[in-house]
Order: structure tokens, then sequence, then C-alpha cells
């Protein structure tokens, strides 16, 4: 346990410093309590470069001085040659830390505006800390304040650390923990604070977006990167220091198993990511300025997925990265108004007018659509510059839709397109259409929906065996949505006889098979779990795509993915994650690769 608070709190301390604008070999530091944990965190402070001079450590007595009699050997290591300090009063004028492992209540308003400037206060006495949050930074606004408790910021937890710490001792085999495995967790645990915030972490917490700063210079206990970075970064450091047992060489295949330790990461989506860096293709974001948008691309350039595209303002962005403290190295920005990209407007402009002069489309009308971010980063798709487009998360679907219709068109030989999404869970993976194109499908849009799964299912290295929903079962109703579902039905098995499909039935019906094939013994699904459902509107198909998303903890939910146009378009929606983004950002990868393959 002291271990514990030693390395949290000293990760604490390094990032502490530097949202301060302090070195740690330069700050004074004030330790309330000579205990096994206050002890332990001094030690482990001098071994990341604070000097041991300036330390000042006090136990019920006062300030524990070198020349005080009867010194345990632990309270001798940190005993102060100073005489005009022996208060905790009088040793905080000045210091710029104060790290409490006491009791509670003993840090007065009155001390802390004593501290230097941009004091940092570790309160970390339990239930009851030292100083409140709400005194300490009463009496000092500028003050960087961490406590144990999880109700304010900076919470330092050993539960950020420990698991994970013996993961990575664990699974190398090693014989102790030594001080480079604790240095490591150190600093992976600091670094990651540096890194873009999962939107689960903003979830949890109820806000939008925590970054760097003082209010955030500590990962949370819920981060899902905690298990990776410091279990790897223990690991490699119990390796590097010669205490493992047991030598781990593929870092990308214990990173993947670690992940799957915690849920984060299923086969299907590690396959979607390991399948898109094979061959990373030019991907547009049409909403670059969006700060989902930004960290989803980082993301995506970091694990080698796409060569990233952003479109908007080039000012704007990179000081929304800057603020975010994102990398955008080796990232594109197109500033698609700018004076400088009117010759790429003309040239997309002139190519829209021609093919939709008939269409009532002017050279006028076709310059004026470019500036919009839909068609001039769909253009970039269909004449080559870019491979693939993903939608904006507050464009409305209809309007996307639309430009996609005009610039990319539909794939010959169906009439309409469509999309999916993949539920994959314990029990199997699920695909759902049409989640978010056609409102109200009639027999023939239906028809194509279900071909366009059957293909889409097949892509994704599965058989379709698709079941057409709907409130009725197999001609019970002989009205409205069930009759087109019967007649799409009827088509797609005269036409495909091979292909698995059959309905219209209720879900009940679809998904179990012993029920289905009792009631009706003689449908063509007899035997077989399904794994696609196609809807018969959109309303049913979103809102169980939605209720899934809602209330699927233990599953993972891939969409909406797009079927049946002639590029790799592809759609988020409102309440996209920054890891749907990333999901969808893999699938339109592989879906340009595909395309080019099949070009050739």
């Amino acid at each position: 346990d002291q271990h514990g608070t030693a390395i949290i709190s000293a990760a604490g301390l390094l990032n502490a410093c530097e949202v301060a604008k302090k070195h740690l070999s330069d700050v004074k530091i004030v330790v309330s309590g000579a205990g096994a944990a206050a002890i332990s965190c001094a030690r482990l402070y001098v071994a990341l470069g604070a000097r041991k001079e300036n330390i000042v450590m006090l136990d019920s007595r006062g300030v524990i001085t070198s020349d005080r009699e009867k010194l345990t050997e632990q309270k001798r290591e940190f005993a102060t040659d100073r005489r005009d300090i022996h208060t905790l009063e009088e040793a905080l004028v000045g210091a710029d830390v104060f790290v409490g492992l006491s009791k509670g209540n003993i840090l007065s308003k009155d001390m802390v505006r004593t501290m230097a400037e941009r004091p940092i206060i570790f309160a970390l006495a339990n239930p009851v800390p030292e100083i409140s949050y709400e005194d300490a930074k009463e009496a000092r606004p500028d003050v960087l304040m961490s406590t144990g408790r999880s109700d304010y910021p900076n919470q330092i937890n050993n539960v950020i650390g420990f698991p994970y710490i013996f993961r990575g001792a664990l699974d190398t085999a090693s014989r102790s923990i030594n001080e480079e495995m604790k240095i490591a967790a150190v600093h992976a645990i600091a670094d990651l604070t540096k890194e873009p915030v999962p939107d689960v972490v903003n979830q949890v917490y109820h806000v939008n977006d925590l970054r760097f700063g003082p209010d955030y210079f500590i990962p949370k206990p819920v981060d899902p990167r905690l298990i990776v970075n410091v279990s790897m970064a223990v690991a490699k450091a119990a390796i590097k220091s010669g205490v493992a047992r047991k030598e781990i060489t593929d870092w990308n295949a214990y990173a993947e198993h670690l992940r799957e330790l915690m849920g984060q990461e299923s086969k299907l989506s590690r396959t979607l990511f390991e399948t898109a860096r094979t061959n990373p293709q030019r991907v547009v974001f049409a909403e670059g300025t969006h700060p989902k948008v930004l960290k989803a691309a980082v993301l995506a350039k970091e694990n080698g997925i796409c060569h990233p595209i952003l479109l908007g303002n080039d000012e704007y962005i990179n000081q929304e990265a800057k603020d975010m403290n994102l990398d955008l190295t080796g990232i594109e920005i197109v500033n698609l108004r700018h004076n400088a990209m009117a010759p790429k407007r003309e040239k997309y402009a002139a190519i829209f007018a021609e093919r939709n002069q008939r269409n009532g489309c002017t050279l006028q009308i076709a310059n004026d659509k470019m500036y919009e971010r839909n068609y001039f980063g769909m253009m970039m798709v269909e004449t080559g510059d870019a491979d693939a487009f993903i939608a904006g998360l507050y464009t409305k679907g209809t309007s996307v839709i639309k430009v996609a219709k005009e610039v990319i068109g539909i794939r010959k030989p169906y009439k309409h397109f469509a999309t999916m999404h993949i539920i994959n869970s314990k029990v199997g993976t699920i695909y759902l259409a049409d989640t978010l194109i056609n409102r109200n499908p009639d027999t023939d849009a239906l028809y194509d929906i279900a071909r366009l799964s059957a293909d889409s299912v097949k892509f994704f290295n599965h058989k379709p065996v698709i079941a057409m929903l709907s409130y009725s079962n197999f001609g019970t109703d002989k009205v409205g949505s069930p009759a087109s579902i019967h007649e799409a039905v009827a088509r797609l098995q005269s036409e495909f006889p091979d292909m698995d499909i059959d309905g219209e039935m209720q879900l009940n019906f679809a998904l179990n098979n012993e029920l289905r094939d009792k009631n009706y013994p003689f449908t063509k699904l007899k035997g077989k779990k399904v794994n696609t459902l196609v809807f018969p509107n959109l309303s049913s198909a979103n809102c169980c795509a939605q209720m899934l998303h809602a209330l699927g903890d233990n599953a993972e939910i891939i969409g909406p993915i797009q079927m049946g146009l002639n590029k790799p378009i592809h759609f988020t929606e409102t309440e996209s994650s920054v890891r749907d983004i990333l999901n969808i950002t893999a699938v339109a990868v592989i879906d340009a690769i595909v395309e080019k393959k099949i070009k050739k």
C-alpha cells in the first residue's frame, strides 16, 4: 500500500510541477507524516529527481531535525539540518509542495497563504484530508490540489496503479518489484494524463473534455488505458532490469491481450485495425474542427490506420489541437474556403457541373457547393485526391445522403444504398440493416438492402443468414410492410436460391432457432443461426441499434457502415464517441483497399 501511494503521488507530483512550471529538483517539499507511506513517497521523489535537502518531514512532535535524539533509521534518512523551523506552520513558509500523510484538518488557510506561488497540495489523509478542497482553493486560487477522494479533481488512488503493476510483474514472472519497475509505472501514469482522454472517462465524470492542466494532472481510476500503459511499462522495466524470468517478445500481441482482459477490444475490431494497418489510406474527415474528430484522427494516425486529412480552418484546428495537447504531425489540414484552394474548388466544380448539367446544375451553382465540406470532401474522393470520406457528426443526415448520391452515386446494379450496424457480443455477431438511410423502404428497396447486407456480411468474413423482420410471421398479415417484405423475400429466394434468407418474421422467431423451427418447420432457415436482421423501416432499425448501444455495456457496436455507394463514403452520428469514429475509419480504409483491388 505504501508503495502504491508513492507511485501514484509521484506521478501526480511530476505533472503538477509541470503545470506549475516548476522543476522537481528545485521545489521545496513538506511531508506531514513519517510513517511507511511518507518514507516511501519521499524516497521515490528523490529517485525521480527531488533533492533530499529540499525535503522537510514532520511527525507528531514537529519537524524532524538531524539533532533530535533517538531517531529511527527511517526518520534519520529525511531529518533536516535546518534549525530555523520546528512546526508545520514554520515549515510551510515559502514551500512549493505539501504532501499530507498524517491526519485531517491540520493545515489551515493561513498556512496555505504563506506557501510559494502556484503551491501544490496533496492532502491524502482519509477520510478527512489535512485541508478541504474548498478551503485550499479559497486560501489560494492558484493552488494545484489533490486528495484521496473521488468527488474532487486529481484523486490519488492506489487503484490507478496497483492492479496493473502486479499485472506487468506477474506476466514477466518477476522475482521482485524493484525501483526500476516503480519508476516506469510513475512515468507511464504521468504520461497518460497528457494524452487525449477516452469518452468513457468523460462520461463517468460527467464532463465534456478533460484536458491536462490544474484540474487534471493524474489519470482517473476508470481510465481503460491504464492496464495497457502501466502493465507494459512495468513489464519492460522488469525485463530490462533483469528480475524477469519470462520474456515478452511480441509487445503488440501483449497489448491486445491486456485490452481483451478489460473487454476493450474484440476480435472483430482488432481484425479491422490490423487489416487497415496493412495498407493505410487517405481519409478525409469532414468536421476537422470537432474535438472528437481531432482525437480520432490523431489516434488513427498513431495507430497506423490511415493518413488523415482534416477539413476546416487551419488556424482554428491548430489552436484547438494545442489546447487539447494533440500532436498533428503528419496530419494534413485542408482549409477548403481559403483563397489558396480556389483552383481546387474550380476543378471540382467543373467536373460536378458537367455531370449534373441535365439536373439543373450550372457552373456557378457547382462553385458555390464546393464551399461546403461534404461536397468538397466527397469530390476529393471522387477525383482520387483522397481514398475515403467520413461525414460530419453534426451534419443533417438527409443532407449528407443527398450529397453522396449527387457526387458519388449508387453502385450498379443497385438502385438504393443503405447502412448497417454490427453488434458484437458474447453470444455472437449480429448485423442490423438499414439503420440510417431508407425511411420507409418499398419492395425494391428491401430487395436491395437484403442483397447489400449479404455482401457486407461476407465482407466481414461471415456467411450471411438473413431474417427479414416484421410484426407479422410468414404471411399472417398481408397488407402494408409485411406484404412488401413478403414480396421481397419471394423475389430474393427465386433469383438467389443459395441465399439463406426468409421472412417476414418477428424478432423473437428470428433469434430463437428452436422456436422458429418448431412453429414454422418449412422455413428456409431451419437449423441455422440468424446473424443478419433486415428491419421493415428506418425507425425500427435505428431505434434497435440505439437501444443496444445504450444498454450494451458488454457489447461492441460498430456503425453505421455504408453499403452500396460507388466510393468509400461513411457516416458518423451525433452521439458517436471517439472510439466509434475510429472504428468507422478502419472500416472506411478497408473499404478503400477492397475497392482498389476490384478496380485492378
